[in-house]
């Protein structure tokens, strides 16, 4: 019985299979480059900044009070006005503190003269114990007297002084120059030192500008010693509407002791405010930069990729792509710097990087559009 000769042809390339030494060839799939668009990592020159938020102060703030109680006679400002420094403010009824200026005055002039009467009976006692008429005992009694006359005056003396300060206070003068707040109190009212703030005046020009810095933050901004930097920087402002503040300002102050709740540092700047933009107790978002520009390499935002160790980008490397563990150190525009993980002129892939994986070959043209860079 024969069989088919589709049969016969298996039944060959199944004696074939097993024979010894034949080996079949399999061909690896070839995997396509993948196309991808770079950028060089360029170095730039730069003015390596930070952003921070910070807090507008005056550099002299006076709550204005009432130093004795009494009438409050007038209110002679407009509130939200600038004052000058010795502006009368309020006036407290000075009818009561004059009496007792004159009071003051006559009982200095009635202790004066216990002083001119025992003085004279010291006198007397002293020539009668020299003649040996009167007794020491009676000499010593009337020095007393005049000692306890004097002593009278000096009271008397301080008593009318503080009368007269007291006088004085009922006119209630600004102490600075500066912006003066809403009046707490209308004429008519009773006022006193525990009347509590009158009104507050603020200095306008310059102004403080209060920073908390992490120390890391501040140390990785200059790279040298915070007392040795501080000079070096300048403070820019913006305001809570994205409008920048035409003055810079430079760091004065840099607190001696670090928050321990919050790991940072008190950094004070002094900023110009000749216009009055700036409020004390506004809120103004502040970068701190340094004056000589640093070279530093540059990538664009859109080459980062995040994962759960951090930042990376992919670069060309020998036709293939290969992952690059970045420290990133800020922004500038729209891309970033970078602080280790580059050396400067690796092609940065920027296009075509959704189906890369680590070691897949690409085929590297410049990109078309540059993120970030024009």
């Amino acid at each position: 019985m024969r069989l088919p000769n589709l049969a016969l042809g298996s039944v060959a390339a199944i004696t074939l299979f097993f024979l010894p030494g034949f080996v079949r060839s399999a061909t690896p799939p070839v995997v396509a480059a993948i196309p991808v668009g770079t950028v060089s990592a360029a170095k730039e020159p730069i003015n390596p900044a930070r952003e921070f938020v910070g807090r507008v102060e005056a550099v002299d703030r006076v709550n204005v009070r009432a130093r004795i109680t009494g009438f409050l006679q007038e209110v002679l400002f407009k509130e939200g006005d600038i004052v000058k420094e010795g502006t009368l403010l309020y006036r407290i009824e000075r009818d009561p503190f004059e009496a007792a200026v004159q009071q003051a005055q006559g009982a200095l002039v009635k202790a004066q003269g216990q002083v001119t009467n025992a003085s004279g009976q010291l006198g007397r006692a002293e020539t009668l114990m020299n003649k040996q008429v009167g007794s020491v005992a009676s000499r010593d009694q009337r020095l007393a007297e005049e000692q306890t006359a004097k002593g009278d005056v000096l009271v008397a003396q301080a008593n009318l002084q503080v009368a007269g300060i007291n006088l004085t206070y009922t006119e209630i003068k600004a102490p600075i120059s500066g912006l003066i707040g809403r009046t707490s109190v209308t004429r008519g009212n009773v006022v006193g030192p525990d009347s509590g703030v009158l009104t507050t005046i603020v200095s306008q020009d310059p102004m403080y500008v209060t920073i908390p810095v992490s120390q890391r933050e501040f140390l990785q901004l200059e790279g040298e010693k915070r007392r040795a930097a501080s000079s070096a920087l300048t403070v820019l402002l913006r305001f809570s509407d994205g409008s920048a503040y035409e003055f810079p300002g430079k760091i004065n102050f840099i607190d001696v002791s670090v928050n321990k709740a919050t790991d940072s540092v008190l950094v004070r700047a002094t900023v110009p405010n000749p216009r009055g933009r700036l409020i004390d107790g506004q809120l103004v978002k502040v970068s701190i930069e340094g004056n000589a520009p640093a070279e530093k390499i540059l990538v664009p935002q859109a080459s980062l990729i995040a994962d759960q160790q951090g930042v990376y980008v992919f670069i060309v490397e020998d036709g293939k792509a290969s992952v690059r563990r970045l420290k990133i150190g800020g922004e500038s525009g729209a891309s970033v710097i970078v602080d280790s993980g580059l050396d400067g002129g690796e092609q940065i892939v920027v296009e075509g990087m959704e189906a890369l994986r680590p070691g897949a070959p690409v085929t590297a043209s410049p990109a078309a559009k540059t993120p970030g860079r024009s």
